[in-house]
């Protein structure tokens, strides 16, 4: 079964690629466009997101505290900050990160998930500026904010260096980018492939391609390329005993990143 994953062919860490016009994979869109009405399930297709929800923004409120010098206790600390959500899906993190206080764009391919996203926050009585948009569109238009958050989208472009370097063209100076991800390690492959996609069915299948997974390395090496400075790598893992994800110094699965510009 290994070698079926293991295809060198399929590399999206392409030395030689340039900016394009857009680093959307179109097979990506429309996998994650079919789950649409799916994403505020809690026990739905993205249940695995639903239980990781509050340990990612848990950091992602620490951080941006420690950052700008704000109080992660008030009722909304971060009120006068901007920050974008690229490749938001159904606006999991927007809606939390709106009640924190920051004015929150939220940004995806995905009529579908927009859609679905805009639906949701009017129920919720949230204001949140969604746009069926890419980064690169994004940077066309001149939008820059003080939080770029890319959580669990690098996996799923079609070229991660140009699509690192139009994101890093939307944050701000003295901003923070927020990426996490997957590990390409054999490890990943078997949890977070096989075990999660085929023998614990958390995902459907083909959710993910092991071959588009990045190292901790390759990413903090193509940040600093798009004239970012790494800051902070944080491993994320799952405890089956309290069946709960929590933050590790084990980075060989989920890790996220923080770097500055």
């Amino acid at each position: 079964m290994l070698p079926a994953y293991i295809d060198a062919s399929r590399s999206t860490l392409n030395a030689n690629s340039e900016m394009s016009d857009s680093t959307v994979d179109e097979a990506e869109v429309a996998k994650f466009s079919a789950l649409a009405e799916e994403w505020w399930d809690p026990t739905g297709k993205f249940a695995p997101l639903h239980k990781f929800n509050p340990v990612r923004l848990a950091f992602i409120r620490d951080t941006v505290a420690s950052h700008f010098g704000r109080d992660a206790k008030s009722l909304k600390p971060f009120a006068g900050l901007t920050l974008l959500d690229i490749g938001c899906g159904g606006g999991l993190l927007c809606e939390p990160t709106t009640r924190l206080g920051f004015a929150v764009t939220g940004a995806d391919p995905s009529a579908k998930n927009i859609g679905t996203a805009r639906a949701h926050a009017a129920m919720s009585g949230l204001a949140i500026s969604y746009r069926e948009s890419t980064a690169e569109a994004l940077v066309a238009d001149g939008a820059t904010f003080d939080i770029v958050l890319n959580m669990e989208v690098v996996e799923h472009v079609a070229d991660l260096r140009a699509y690192l370097r139009a994101c890093a063209r939307l944050v701000n100076p003295g901003g923070l980018m927020v990426v996490a991800t997957l590990n390409r390690t054999l490890k990943a492959l078997a949890l977070a492939k096989i075990g999660a996609e085929y023998v614990l069915r958390w995902l459907p299948p083909g959710t993910h391609d092991w071959n588009r997974f990045v190292t901790p390395a390759e990413l903090r090496r193509m940040l600093e390329e798009s004239g970012l400075n790494p800051l902070k790598v944080q491993g994320v893992e799952f405890n089956p005993l309290a069946w709960e994800w929590r933050l590790s110094a084990d980075v060989d699965v989920n890790y996220m990143v923080v770097a500055s510009r």
